[in-house]
């Protein structure tokens, strides 16, 4: 791998960690376990979208754990790989057939992959099905976060000269 592109992949996971960091500081947005605005999404979105999907799975899951181990609390990352590597092949599926103008599909489809992924590791670990009652309200919450953080993936890749002179 090339130097420039290993110095730009680790920017890139170190923006998504502080992102996620950051908004693990916020308080819950709604009463409901789970929903949170994803706002780390953004990065992985728009390097799937800028550079390839290997790219994008690496700062994601760099991320997933890296964000583990911050934030100390380990136990989550089963949770997070799960919805996380749903997440991934849906957004790197898409990226086939996409274009730059609906990338918000991927941000929308990525993010309720990824809460189907986090109440199927949840319902293992568990031992029971019961918690998939959440799957309404974390589908509607994935697509309203998943616009947004699609939306602004879509704004970063559109830009065209900054990130041309960025990723040269």
């Amino acid at each position: 791998m090339q130097v420039k592109k290993i110095t730009r992949l680790g920017l890139l996971t170190a923006i998504a960690l502080t992102i996620f960091l950051l908004e693990a500081q916020l308080p819950a947005l709604v009463p409901i376990p789970g929903v949170k605005l994803g706002l780390a999404n953004i990065v992985t979105v728009f390097t799937v979208f800028a550079m390839g999907s290997r790219e994008g799975a690496a700062v994601l899951f760099a991320r997933i754990f890296l964000g583990a181990v911050f934030a100390g609390n380990f136990s989550t990352i089963f949770y997070s790989a799960a919805g996380g590597l749903c997440a991934i092949l849906v957004t790197v599926l898409l990226r086939r057939i996409l274009k730059e103008q609906q990338i918000w599909v991927a941000g929308c489809l990525g993010a309720v992959a990824h809460g189907i992924g986090q109440l199927v590791m949840a319902a293992w670990i568990s031992g029971t099905w019961g918690v998939l009652v959440y799957l309404p309200a974390l589908s509607a919450a994935g697509l309203i976060t998943g616009l947004f953080t699609g939306l602004c993936a879509q704004f970063l890749v559109n830009r065209g000269k900054l990130w041309k002179t960025f990723f040269k």
